[in-house]
């Protein structure tokens, strides 16, 4: 068994899959495009990115327990989780997020059914993906709510600037 949650994305090609999509997370779109900086002055690590250009980055030091924030390519940012579990919980309990704007069960649930419209077996394959991985998975609402409070709790500490600019990213959660 790997002995991290990233090397068990690369090394299970199921779950690196599952979460390209449905979940729009890749481990080989890391790269954000432009300099950024977190006015904290903590350290930021691009780690994986989504198919519209947007970036996930660990915050500060350490390992995968580190905060994690999401950059979209638009100009928007958002710390979606407190660590990694945390985040890949998110991905696939509710990789429609971004769809959610309200964070309401209602929206959640009118984007769970365009899903499974397009994938009848999408949770049994999100359920065995969390058990490769170990997880535990919230419901779709707590998942959601849990990524508002993160983000507009102690997000708010995580502010992306555009460094040659000196500007910060919009807030993607608010």
């Amino acid at each position: 068994m790997p002995t991290s949650l990233l090397a068990a994305v690369r090394d299970h090609a199921a779950v690196a899959e599952f979460l390209s999509w449905p979940g729009d997370f890749d481990l080989l779109g890391a790269d954000h495009g432009e300099p950024v900086q977190l006015a904290s002055g903590l350290a930021l690590e691009a780690f994986a990115g989504d198919g519209a250009g947007g970036t996930f980055f660990f915050c500060g030091d350490g390992g995968e327990e580190r905060p994690v924030l999401y950059a979209d390519s638009e100009g928007s940012a958002a710390l979606l989780a407190l660590g990694l579990p945390d985040l890949l919980r998110l991905l696939l309990t509710a990789p429609w997020w971004r769809d959610c704007p309200g964070f309401t069960a209602e929206e959640s649930d009118a984007r769970a059914a365009e899903y499974l419209a397009d994938d009848p077996d999408l949770y049994t394959t999100r359920d065995a993906v969390a058990a490769l991985l170990g997880l535990t998975l919230p419901t779709p609402a707590e998942a959601l709510a849990r990524l508002r409070q993160t983000a507009t709790g102690p997000g708010r500490d995580y502010v992306l600037i555009f460094t040659p600019e000196g500007t910060p990213y919009e807030a993607l959660i608010s």
